[in-house]
C-alpha cells in the first residue's frame, strides 16, 4: 500500500534522480539517524527563492511560524539510553512472553484461547514497530550503533526490512505534502483533476485502491507478509535495497523455522498469522489517519515548505492514554514532523510545554472515522475530498441544475 512507483519527481532529470546524481545522493545516501536534516537541506537547495507562505501558531502569547517552531523543539532532541532500554524492555518483554502463551494455548488445542490473546499481541508488536520507527530517525537511542541494531532486530517481528524502510520514510519525511514528489513511502493520492482525466480502467483501480476493505483490509496484510519480501521500486537502486530485504528475510525465516520446530506448523501459523493481520491493519490505519485528514494540506513543490507541510499536513490524533502508550505517541505527529529527531517518549513533554502545538490539528478517535471517505485531493478547495464530492464538482453546470430539477420534482 505504502510504495514507490519508481517514477521520477517532478522538475528533476533521470541524471538528478540516479544515485550519483543531484537528488539521488541525497535520497540514497541519507547520514542514518538525522532523517529530517540531509533530505531537508537537499531539497531546500532546490527551494532558493521560491516563495513560502508560512502560517503561525503562537508561542507565549506571540505568533511563531513553523520554520520557528522547527528550531525551538531543538533542544528535546536528547535520547536517553535508559529510558530507551526501560521502553524496550516494557515492550518487547510481553510480547514475546504473549507469542510464548498464544504458542503453548495453540499447541494444545485451545485455538480460541490464543486468538483472543492476538490483539494485545498485535498492538505490542504496533508498539515495537514504533521503536524501530524512532531507532530509524536516530532518536530512540543516544548511540547510533544502537539505534541501528535494535531497529534491524525489530524488523525481524515486524518483518519491515529495517535500512531500506528508514531510506523510504526519509524520503516520506522530505516531501510529505509536496504535489510534485508524492509516490515514495506514502498513501498514493491524487488530484480531483489527475483522477477524472484517466481512463476508466486506472479510475476504477484507483477506486479500489482506496476503498476501505483494500486500504485497511488486504492492503496490511499485502504490504507485510508479500510487498516487503522485495524492495519493489529500488530493485536497481543499489546493493542495500537486496541486503536489507534479503538479511531481513532470512532472520524472518531463521525465526520461523526454530518455532515451526518446536511447536509444530499448525500452531505456528495460528498464533502468527493474525498478529501480523491484525497489527499491519492498525498500523496502516495510523498511517493513513496522521495525512489523510480534511485539514490537510499539500502544495505544489513552488509554494511547498517543509516545516508549514509538517505543522499543518500532519494531524494531531488525540487517543487515549492507553492508546497513546500503545502508538508511543505517535498521534503527536505534527510534531514529529516539525523535529524527527525528538524520542517519542518526549513528546508528551513538547506539549506539556507548549500547548499552542496541542491545538493544531486535532482529530479524536471518532473525528478519525470519517477519514475513510476523503480519497483526492481538491486544488480548488484547497482540501481532501471524498469520490462523491469529487464526482458532484465535476459535472457540468447544465447537468448539475438538471440533476437538482430532478430531486426537486421528485419531492
Amino acid at each position: 500500500m505504502l510504495v514507490y512507483d519508481g517514477s521520477i519527481p517532478s522538475g528533476a532529470s533521470a541524471e538528478d534522480c540516479g544515485a550519483g546524481g543531484r537528488i539521488g545522493r541525497a535520497l540514497f545516501n541519507p547520514s542514518p539517524g538525522a532523517v529530517d536534516d540531509p533530505l531537508g537541506h537537499a531539497f531546500a537547495k532546490a527551494r532558493v527563492g521560491q516563495r513560502l507562505e508560512m502560517s503561525t501558531v503562537e508561542m507565549h502569547g506571540a505568533p511563531k511560524a513553523a520554520r520557528d517552531w522547527a528550531q525551538a523543539l531543538v533542544s528535546y532532541r536528547r535520547a536517553s539510553a535508559a529510558r530507551g532500554v526501560f521502553e524496550l524492555a516494557v515492550t518487547v518483554l510481553p510480547f514475546l512472553a504473549l507469542w510464548a502463551a498464544m504458542l503453548i494455548a495453540a499447541r494444545h488445542g485451545q485455538v480460541w484461547l490464543s486468538l483472543a490473546m492476538a490483539p494485545l499481541a498485535a498492538v505490542l508488536l504496533v508498539r515495537l514497530f514504533m521503536i524501530q520507527h524512532d531507532c530509524g530517525h536516530g532518536s530512540f537511542l543516544p548511540s547510533k550503533a544502537a539505534n541501528e541494531w535494535v531497529g534491524r532486530g525489530i524488523g525481524v517481528m515486524t518483518m519491515t526490512p529495517y535500512d531500506h524502510w528508514r531510506r523510504c520514510h526519509a524520503i516520506h519525511h522530505a516531501t510529505s505534502g509536496n504535489l510534485d514528489r508524492r509516490g515514495i513511502g506514502d498513501i498514493k493520492t491524487l488530484t480531483v483533476r489527475e483522477y477524472f482525466a484517466r481512463n476508466w480502467r486506472d479510475r476504477l483501480r484507483y477506486w479500489l485502491y482506496r476503498h476501505p476493505l483494500v486500504m485497511f483490509g488486504i492492503g496490511p496484510a499485502y504490504l507485510f507478509l508479500i510487498e516487503n519480501r522485495l524492495p519493489f521500486g529500488f530493485m536497481r537502486k543499489g546493493a542495500m535495497p537486496w541486503v536489507s530485504t534479503m538479511t531481513t528475510n532470512a532472520g524472518i525465516l531463521l525465526s520461523a523455522g526454530l518455532l515451526i520446530w518446536t511447536a509444530g506448523l499448525a500452531p505456528f501459523l495460528v498464533v502468527a498469522l493474525p498478529i501480523i493481520v491484525i497489527a499491519a491493519t492498525f498500523g496502516v490505519w495510523l498511517f493513513y489517519v496522521q495525512h489523510q485528514f480534511e485539514g490537510t494540506t499539500w502544495r505544489a513543490a513552488a509554494d511547498w515548505s517543509q516545516p508549514e507541510a509538517a505543522l499543518h499536513g500532519s494531524s494531531h490524533y488525540r487517543l487515549s492514554l492507553g492508546l497513546r502508550w500503545f502508538s508511543a505517541n505517535i498521534g503527536v505527529h505534527h510534531v514529529h514532523h516539525l523535529s524527527s529527531g525528538i524520542p517519542f517518549y518526549r513528546l508528551p513533554e513538547v506539549l506539556r510545554n507548549h500547548p499552542a502545538l496541542g491545538e493544531v490539528g486535532r482529530l479524536s478517535l471518532w473525528e478519525s472515522f470519517a477519514c475513510v471517505r476523503l480519497a483526492l485531493w481538491d486544488e480548488d478547495k484547497g482540501r481532501l475530498v471524498s469520490f462523491r464530492e469529487a464526482g458532484r464538482g465535476a459535472q457540468p453546470p447544465s447537468a448539475r441544475a438538471q440533476t437538482t430539477a430532478c430531486s426537486t420534482a421528485r419531492r
